[in-house]
């Protein structure tokens, strides 16, 4: 299981690669991809904060927990920070099992965390200025089925 929390971009094909190679006796990896949404291009840029260490351990500790509950064989996450322009990758998932419903639904989980719940704060620059982006009902609402 690795975490990385980075402000350089990834490459999803060679992480997705690199994460199959080391997914030995899996019988499913699932991969995702998570893109800065540029609004219709009103959306100048993203920029997002954390704290260091913090981060890292608040995710870990759920990818550990969806490691247990699926019996996952391993899981990567990847999450960026700093400025980011619309369309930039902006985080990966990716989890190995010895079946595609565990492989997917951990996958699932940790999206939702991510996206609800990671110590990450996010701010939208756009023509119009800047705004902090809140929680949104639908995301809790995601995190909750779990």
């Amino acid at each position: 299981m690795r975490v990385r929390v980075q402000a350089a971009p990834f490459d999803l094909g060679a992480e997705s690669v690199a994460f199959a190679e080391g997914a030995k006796g899996a019988g499913a990896i699932v991969t995702f991809m998570g893109l800065v949404r540029d609004n219709g291009g009103a959306l100048s840029a993203m920029e997002i904060e954390h704290y260091p260490g913090m981060t890292e351990k608040a995710i870990a500790a759920i990818a550990a927990e969806a490691v247990a509950r699926w019996a996952l064989s391993d899981a990567l996450v990847i999450h960026r920070f700093g400025r980011l322009a619309g369309g930039e990758a902006i985080m990966m998932v990716a989890t190995a099992a010895p079946h595609r419903a565990d492989a997917f639904a951990a996958a699932e989980f940790l999206m939702d965390y991510l996206k609800s719940r990671a110590p990450f704060w996010k701010k939208e620059i756009g023509a119009d200025g800047a705004t902090w982006v809140a929680a949104k009902d639908e995301d809790e609402a995601a995190l909750n089925r779990w």
